[in-house]
């Protein structure tokens, strides 16, 4: 979906397809059908945008094979479709019973990780409209935070700057620029704004910037207009925006709120977990949502959680709990409500439907479409209120 800013520049909005399981190049082309184009017509739109997840061995067939390329792009101009970004985050597996930590290998001191990025960025460059000024591709925010040395630091530094020297001789040669967004995320090297304002400033010049989530901002207590004037004060740009929710529990002390809680205790995803306490200088963590409710190093619950559990943006959790859809909102406000757009691409990125709680959660196909298409109805209507225009 295309909006107007009141400026004239366009602003891309999408869902990202890390929520499906396609670990294959037919299975891509397969989700197009299943939902991609279910969500455009349950929108009501011409054309639907795709934060397209690319699986690193889809990825590697299709940056190998050009016709492959061709045939995914027809079938996302068959069902109304249309990809600018992509998501290089997982690696592969992210639907696996278990991934938890595994989603953060290979990171960014492995070569792996660096071809699998360069193979994501041949392959958009060639999915992109014809009429799109650039393309953008989020990863991870360089490694967990441990094991971390000066040693790992050196290694993915000079990774990051041969992606930078090969996302520049690639925009030459294509005629329009993909840049790579790093994904501050709590428990990782780069876990918040702070972090990326000092570990990643002039690695990547306008090749590399920071792809926001706003699901992790809001975990790490972060409001958004501070975080995003740290950003500028860096010179990073925000290549692109995750419009994403979390879990709020105003009094984690109550029975009744950590029972809440417990039923977002799942074995798939990790969900970190930081705690506000009053006067303390530093977040109380933990880096798992069963780690911060029990045993010996259970959080205090002496000031309010937040869950990095991605609940639809459009329906937070029911009471006791809250979302932080407040926060997005401010967000999208911080971001697009200006003279000038801070980002073009915006990405809805709630890929946990199937780990919902019982009841919450879709039965089916068209469930999910359903849902997925709420979500950008819910940011449009945002968008549309700042004063933006879909086109």
């Amino acid at each position: 979906m295309r909006l107007r800013h009141p400026d004239g520049s366009t602003v891309h909005l999408a869902y990202c397809t890390n929520v499906h399981p396609a670990e294959t190049v037919d299975g891509l082309i397969d989700q197009l059908r299943r939902y991609g184009g279910a969500v455009r017509a349950a929108l009501g739109t011409a054309r639907a945008g795709l934060g397209l997840w690319l699986p690193a061995p889809a990825a590697a067939r299709l940056a190998e094979e050009p016709a492959e390329v061709d045939r995914l792009r027809t079938a996302l101009e068959a069902h109304g479709l249309e990809v600018v970004t992509l998501n290089a985050f997982p690696y592969t597996g992210f639907h696996a019973p278990r991934v938890k930590k595994d989603v953060y290998h290979p990171d960014w001191t492995r070569p792996e990780r660096l071809d699998y990025t360069l193979d994501c960025a041949r392959v958009l460059a060639r999915l992109l409209p014809d009429d799109a000024r650039r393309g953008s591709i989020s990863t991870l925010p360089l490694a967990w935070r441990e094991p971390w040395d000066g040693a790992r630091a050196a290694i993915a530094r000079d990774q990051l700057r041969r992606l930078a020297d090969r996302l520049a001789e690639l925009a030459v040669h294509e005629g329009r620029p993909i840049r790579v967004a790093l994904e501050p995320e709590p428990g990782c090297v780069v876990e918040n704004t702070y972090d990326a304002a000092r570990r990643l400033a002039g690695l990547g010049g306008e090749h590399i910037g920071v792809c926001l989530d706003t699901c992790h901002l809001a975990v790490g207590f972060e409001e958004p207009g501070p975080a995003l004037r740290r950003l500028a004060d860096a010179g990073l740009p925000v290549v692109k925006v995750q419009a994403s929710a979390a879990i709020e529990a105003a009094d984690p002390s109550d029975p009744a709120v950590r029972a809440a809680l417990g039923a977002f205790a799942e074995d798939r995803f990790l969900h970190q977990v930081r705690e506000s306490e009053p006067d303390a200088a530093v977040l109380a963590s933990r880096d798992d949502l069963p780690d911060a409710l029990d045993g010996p190093g259970a959080l205090p619950g002496k000031g309010p959680w937040r869950v990095h559990f991605h609940v639809p943006v459009h329906a937070p959790p029911a009471a006791p709990l809250l979302g932080t859809q407040r926060h997005l909102a401010d967000a999208l406000g911080a971001l697009f409500g200006g003279p000038a757009p801070l980002t073009d691409h915006i990405e809805v990125e709630t890929y946990t439907w199937s780990v919902l709680p019982e009841g919450r959660r879709p039965a089916d196909d068209a469930g999910l479409v359903a849902g997925l298409a709420d979500e950008l109805a819910w940011v449009r209507d945002r968008l549309t209120a700042l004063g933006l225009e879909v086109v």
